[in-house]
C-alpha cells in the first residue's frame, strides 16, 4: 500500500521497522570511534550533534538514551532528502520503502543517495530494479564489507516488503 507522505496534520517519520533497520547495523556505542570509512562517530551511527557540531574522537561517552535523542534530530535531514527526492516518483513510495531509503541513505550519504542509480529507478517506479541495487553499497575505502553485505541485504529486504 502506498503511503501518502504529506498529510493535512503530518509528515511521515522513519518507522519503528526503519528505526529497527538503522539501530540494528549501526549499533550503540557509547564512546566516540572511528567507523570504517575513517569519520568519527558516537551513538548509534551519528556524525554530528544535534547542533551541528561534528564528533570528536575526544567527546565524552554518550548514554543510550542520549544516543536516540541524537538518532531522532540526525533523520530529520535524511528523511527531508529522501522525501525531496521522490516527490516527483512515478509511482508513490511505501512506508517501507522510505525506511529502507532512509537508513540507506543515513549510512551512505545524502549526495550518494542522490546520484545513485537507486533513486533513478525508484522514481522510474522501478522498484524491483530499484531493490537489486542495494547490493551495490557495499565497500567501504575499496574494500566489500560484510557488515554492508548483510546491511543491503535488510534494506533491501525492507524496500521490498
Amino acid at each position: 500500500m502506498a503511503v501518502s507522505f504529506f498529510t493535512s496534520e503530518r509528515v511521515v517519520k522513519t518507522s519503528h521497522a526503519g528505526l529497527s533497520v538503522i539501530k540494528k547495523w549501526e549499533g550503540f556505542r557509547s564512546k566516540p570511534y572511528l567507523c570504517p570509512a575513517g569519520v568519527a562517530t558516537i551513538g548509534y551511527g551519528s556524525t554530528v550533534y544535534p547542533d551541528g557540531r561534528a564528533v570528536s574522537l575526544r567527546d565524552p561517552s554518550i548514554t543510550e538514551a542520549q544516543a536516540v535523542e541524537i538518532l531522532a534530530a540526525t533523520l530529520v535531514k535524511y528523511e527531508d532528502a529522501v522525501r525531496r527526492y521522490t516527490a516527483n516518483a512515478k509511482k508513490p513510495i511505501s512506508q517501507n520503502q522510505f525506511d529502507a531509503l532512509v537508513s540507506f541513505a543515513y549510512n551512505v550519504g545524502i549526495g550518494n543517495l542522490q546520484k545513485s542509480s537507486l533513486l533513478r529507478l525508484v522514481n522510474a517506479g522501478n522498484f524491483a530494479g530499484a531493490g537489486r541495487e542495494f547490493g551495490k553499497w557495499v565497500f567501504a575505502k575499496g574494500k566489500k564489507l560484510q557488515g554492508l553485505v548483510d546491511r543491503r541485504a535488510d534494506e533491501s529486504y525492507l524496500f521490498a516488503s
